[in-house]
């Protein structure tokens, strides 16, 4: 399995558009193309643990979702509910850094999403200060561990609370 991680800054016109756009840059169901609102991304490592546990969920037959795109939301933002998966990490209209995770994709869907959006890994650095407030993180926690380690943990409790 190919997974790549890449940072853009795009201006969403219209969510379901743009779901449309993306949806027809795949070349057949293998390739999954899903886009997150890079500013709730604590970088690679938090993404590269919620796609994970995603197809772990799968495998194991305990995924929260019917869709593995939906379940990659899910796990990346350490929520049980969709509808709060899409409030965290879900696209929203107007100007936003994106984290776009392509699975199996061809060199040419990783073309076609750059010619939508301006490729820019930095937006996949963690600003700690706009990830406290969406994840629920004090001070204290931060003290003695990394940012994305604390939400690491989150998504690992999905598994455990389930």
């Amino acid at each position: 399995m190919d997974i790549k991680i890449l940072g853009f800054r795009g201006n969403i016109d219209s969510v379901g558009k743009t779901l449309d756009k993306i949806n027809n840059l795949k070349n057949n169901d293998e390739e999954i193309i899903q886009l997150l609102d890079a500013d709730a991304v604590a970088g690679l490592r938090h993404v590269e643990h919620g796609v994970n546990q995603a197809f772990l969920a799968f495998s194991r037959h305990e995924n929260l979702a019917n869709d593995l795109s939906v379940e990659i939301c899910l796990r990346c933002s350490a929520q049980r509910q969709i509808s709060k998966a899409f409030e965290i990490l879900g696209l929203k209209e107007g100007k936003m850094n994106l984290c776009a995770i392509l699975i199996n994709c061809s060199n040419e869907s990783v073309d076609k999403l750059s010619s939508m959006f301006d490729r820019n890994d930095d937006v996949l650095i963690a600003d700690e200060s706009k990830l406290m407030k969406i994840y629920d993180i004090d001070e204290s926690e931060l003290a003695n561990i990394h940012i994305d380690d604390i939400i690491i943990d989150k998504i690992t409790k999905l598994i455990v609370d389930y």
